[in-house]
C-alpha cells in the first residue's frame, strides 16, 4: 500500500494555544506536518475548526479535527490507494470527501495537515528535495530565493502596544544572495533593539508574537522613523527597504479608520475617511523607502482598495482581501484591487489550492508574497514553497524566535545546496527573473 497509515495528534503552536500535527507513514518512513493559526484571520478564510468547549483550552482545542483525521479521512484515503505523488488528486478527493465551500465540516487545519504530510512523503518517494517537487508540481522551471521580509516592528493585534498597524517589515532587496540578506536584517534587528532601548527603555524591547518589538508608540511614523534610524546605523541606507502589513480590517468601523482602536475611549472625531487614510500611506511612501503595502484597507472595502493601487506604483498586497482564495483573488483582478497576492496555505487548506492561487495570481500579472500565521510551529514547509514556486518573497517574522528562524534557516540550507545556481531575487522581487 502507498500510505501504511496516517495519524494526527494535538501539539502546540508558538502562542501555546492547540493545533494539528499529521504523521503519514509510507515505505520510506515518517512524514510529519504541522498546521499553523493565525490571529487577525480574514471573515473569508477557510474553516479552522476547534472545539469551542471552554473548560479546555478556552475553546481553543483542536480534538474535533484530529478524529476527523483519524476516523474519517485517513481511513478513506488509504482505502484509495492513492500514491503520494498524486498531490491533486489527493487533494481534490478529501475536498470532495468533506464537501463544504469551506472546509467546515472535517476543518481546513484537519485536511491541511494531511495535504501537507502527503507533500513531504511525495517529495520523498521522487527522490528530490522538497522545494524541487513542488516546482515541478507547479511547472515551474526557474528556482530563485527570496527576499525576506522580516517583521521588526510588532503592532495590531500581534502586540500589546497602542499601534494600531500591525507589521512594519525590512526587505533586504540591496543584498547579494539570501544569506546576505540575512546578515543584514539580523544586523538592523540588533541596531533597532539599541534604538529602542536608548528611546524608551529594556522594557520596551520586548518582542511579539512574531518577534518584532512592540514600542508602546501610538503613531505608525514613529514606527518608521526607528526603522530608518536602524537601517543609517547598521549602514544599509539604500540597500533596505519597508514594508507594512496594516490589517486595516481590525479597525474598521462605521465606514472609517480608528488608528487609537485599542483605546476603549478613543475620540470617534478623529477617525479617518479611506480618502484620509490613503493620504497618510502617500505621505509615508513619499518620505520612506516603502516599497509594499499589505492589507491597507477593510477585506471589503473594495473602493479603497482600487483607488490607492492606482495611485501609487509600490506593491500593493491582499491578505484579508483575498485570503488565497481563488474567488476573492480573482475579483480582486477583475477589480484591480491589489496587485500582490499574500499566500498562506491555511487560509485555503491544500497545497494544491495553494499553488493554484500562487498560478493564478502570476497569470493576472501580480506577484505572490509567501507568509507564516502569527501562531507558527517548528515546521518549514513554507520555505520549500516559496523557492518551489520563485515567487520572490518571503514574510516569516522577524530574525528572532526559533519557529520564525527554523523558516530562514532552512532557505539558507537550500541555497547551500543550489551553490553556485542559487540565485536572489533582490530588487525584482515582485516579478523574480
Amino acid at each position: 500500500m502507498p500510505i501504511k497509515s496516517i495519524y494526527a495528534r494535538q501539539i502546540f503552536d508558538s502562542r501555546g494555544n492547540p493545533t494539528v500535527e499529521v504523521d503519514l507513514v509510507t515505505d520510506l518512513g515518517l512524514f510529519r506536518a504541522a498546521v499553523p493559526s493565525g490571529a487577525s484571520t480574514g471573515v473569508h478564510e477557510a474553516l479552522e475548526l476547534r472545539d469551542g468547549d471552554k473548560a479546555n483550552y478556552h475553546g481553543k482545542s483542536v480534538l474535533t479535527a484530529i478524529s476527523n483525521v483519524n476516523k474519517d479521512i485517513a481511513p478513506e484515503l488509504i482505502k484509495q490507494n492513492f500514491e503520494v505523488t498524486q498531490q491533486k488528486e489527493i487533494d481534490d478527493f478529501m475536498i470532495k470527501l468533506d464537501g463544504t465551500e469551506n472546509k467546515s465540516k472535517f476543518g481546513a487545519n484537519a485536511i491541511l495537515g494531511v495535504s501537507l504530510a502527503v507533500c513531504k512523503a511525495g517529495a520523498a518517494k521522487r527522490g528530490v528535495p522538497l522545494y524541487r517537487h513542488i516546482a515541478d508540481l507547479a511547472g515551474n522551471k526557474n528556482i530563485i530565493l527570496p527576499v525576506p521580509a522580516f517583521n521588526v516592528i510588532n503592532g495590531g493585534s500581534h502586540a500589546g502596544n497602542k499601534l494600531a498597524m500591525q507589521e512594519f517589515m525590512i526587505l533586504p532587496t540591496g543584498a547579494a544572495s539570501f544569506s546576505e540578506a540575512m546578515k543584514m536584517g539580523s544586523e538592523v534587528y540588533h541596531h533597532l533593539k539599541n534604538v529602542i532601548k536608548a528611546k524608551f527603555g529594556l522594557d520596551a524591547t520586548a518582542v511579539g508574537d512574531e518577534g518584532g518589538f512592540a514600542p508602546n508608540i501610538l503613531n505608525n511614523k514613529d514606527a518608521l522613523v526607528l526603522i530608518q534610524d536602524a537601517i543609517g546605523k547598521a549602514g544599509y541606507t539604500g540597500r533596505i527597504d519597508i514594508g507594512m502589513d496594516v490589517a486595516a480590517s481590525e479597525f474598521f468601523k462605521d465606514g472609517k479608520y480608528d488608528l487609537d482602536f485599542k483605546n476603549p475611549k478613543s475620540d470617534k472625531s478623529k477617525w479617518l475617511a479611506p480618502a484620509k487614510l490613503q493620504e497618510l500611506y502617500l505621505d509615508f511612501v513619499k518620505e520612506f523607502p516603502i516599497v509594499s503595502i499589505e492589507d491597507p484597507f477593510d477585506q471589503d472595502d473594495w473602493n479603497a482598495w482600487q483607488s490607492i493601487t492606482a495611485a501609487t506604483s509600490i506593491q500593493i498586497v491582499g491578505d484579508d482581501l483575498t485570503v488565497t482564495n481563488p474567488k476573492r483573488i480573482q475579483t480582486a483582478v477583475d477589480q484591480s484591487a491589489c496587485n500582490c497576492l499574500l499566500l498562506k496555505v491555511n487560509q485555503i487548506g491544500s497545497v494544491t489550492e495553494a499553488i493554484d492561487a500562487h498560478l493564478l495570481a502570476k497569470s493576472s500579472g501580480w506577484g505572490t508574497m509567501v507568509s507564516h500565521r502569527s501562531g507558527e510551529t517548528e515546521d518549514t514547509f513554507i520555505a520549500d514553497l516559496v523557492v518551489g514556486l520563485s515567487t520572490g518573497q518571503i514574510k516569516t517574522g522577524a530574525p528572532c524566535r526559533s519557529e520564525r528562524l527554523a523558516k530562514y534557516n532552512q532557505i539558507l540550507r537550500i541555497e547551500e545546496e543550489l551553490g553556485p545556481n542559487a540565485k536572489y531575487a533582490g530588487k525584482a522581487f515582485r516579478k523574480p527573473q
